[in-house]
């Protein structure tokens, strides 16, 4: 029993620090009316924490190799509340940029680490559900995180939304102290190991696909928000539920590809990036209605909570002798490209508009169509 109560913690340690890299997405619009900033400029908040992800999550699991796990991830916890109150007392926008590299340093360190101790937790047996229930972290924080941040950043402000946030983490870091057992190093991940990994042909594709429908969707996605305001001229209250139908159609598409990936898993990443494509690309047109943009909202959670498990376990699958490693790599590539997404949706927004960042993200998406359809199956 303590080890499920264990594997709750690292869930919902998990949830908070998802929830707390998208959160900027719906709070883009009066984050950047505070500082007077263009939507573009506000898009670095979600650009920093993906980018020092990338880079923490092999350098934690390399040089942490023999610090006992437990006290890493209830630091690292400490280090987020510390994130979140930055940000909800920051005075100057570089206050919550600095904020924003805070929570990177821990998203990579904790899910690199944390999301593969579900044998260690549970024993072999049970491993396999209680990675599920640690990857449904993933689609709950868009369900439930990114919304009721919304939704309170609309009612109190959005320097309240982060407030809670923190509160929320430092619940969360008493949960780890206190049902996690002692978790002393197992062995650390290896420099050579990830470099050998690099060069197997599934990884390769693996690292191609996974970069180019994060591209697409957290190009897009980042600035969903203002094109629900000025394309389909929702009210902000309203805006809430639509990210939350979003995330609802997410977490039902993470739990249909866990079934469908067992069967193909090629066909079933190719039918998330084909689905997130049409979506996308559709939305500056049929989205100027409120049902419109709502099926395709529907459409576009649906595929992208089908892509973490896609990827994940494309990695897994190229790496079955280095879990740890595989998930470092998924952790890194996955991270590196949210940001990269964000940071050049912002480009195309500031240069050219929102509705652009849609066909561009989307014709991105439908690239990786295109890559996995000439691909053998893995």
């Amino acid at each position: 029993m303590k080890g499920w109560l264990a594997v709750l913690a690292v869930t919902l340690g998990i949830f908070s620090l998802v929830t707390t890299e998208i959160l900027p997405i719906g709070l883009l619009t009066p984050i950047g009316e505070d500082f007077r900033i263009t939507a573009g400029t506000a898009g670095l908040t979600m650009t920093l924490p993906g980018f020092v992800a990338a880079l923490a999550a092999p350098a934690v699991t390399v040089a942490a190799g023999r610090l006992d796990r437990r006290v890493l991830l209830c630091g690292l916890m400490v280090v987020l509340a510390l994130a979140d109150v930055l940000a909800a007392t920051a005075q100057a926008y570089w206050a919550v940029l600095v904020s924003r590299i805070l929570v990177g340093l821990v998203i990579g360190a904790f899910w690199a680490i944390g999301s593969g101790l579900a044998t260690r937790l549970v024993g072999p047996a049970r491993a396999g559900t209680a990675t599920a229930v640690i990857f449904s972290a993933v689609p709950l924080g868009s369900v439930l995180g990114v919304p009721a941040g919304t939704f309170v950043g609309e009612l109190l402000g959005w320097r309240a939304a982060f407030a809670v946030m923190g509160v929320f983490t430092l619940g969360v870091l008493a949960a780890l102290a206190l049902s996690l057992p002692p978790l002393p190093s197992a062995g650390g991940t290896r420099l050579d190991v990830l470099r050998e990994m690099t060069r197997g042909r599934a990884t390769r594709l693996g690292l191609l696909v996974t970069v180019l429908v994060v591209l697409a969707h957290f190009g897009t996605y980042t600035y969903v928000t203002p094109l629900l305001r000025q394309v389909t001229q929702v009210s902000p209250e309203l805006i809430t539920v639509f990210l939350l139908v979003y995330g609802t159609a997410g977490i039902a598409g993470n739990f249909a590809a866990g079934a469908a990936i067992a069967r193909d898993l090629r066909l079933t990443f190719l039918a998330a990036a084909g689905l997130i494509g049409v979506a996308t690309c559709a939305l500056p047109f049929a989205g100027d209605s409120r049902a419109g943009a709502l099926v395709l909202l529907v459409i576009w959670g649906f595929a992208y909570g089908a892509v973490p498990v896609c990827s994940g376990t494309w990695f897994a699958k190229a790496a079955p002798r280095y879990p740890e490693a595989a998930s470092v790599l998924f952790t890194s590539s996955f991270q590196a490209t949210l940001s990269a997404g964000a940071l050049l949706g912002g480009f195309v927004v500031d240069a050219v508009s929102v509705p652009a960042v849609m066909l561009a993200g989307g014709a991105v998406a439908l690239l990786a169509v295109a890559v996995l359809s000439r691909a053998r199956p893995a």
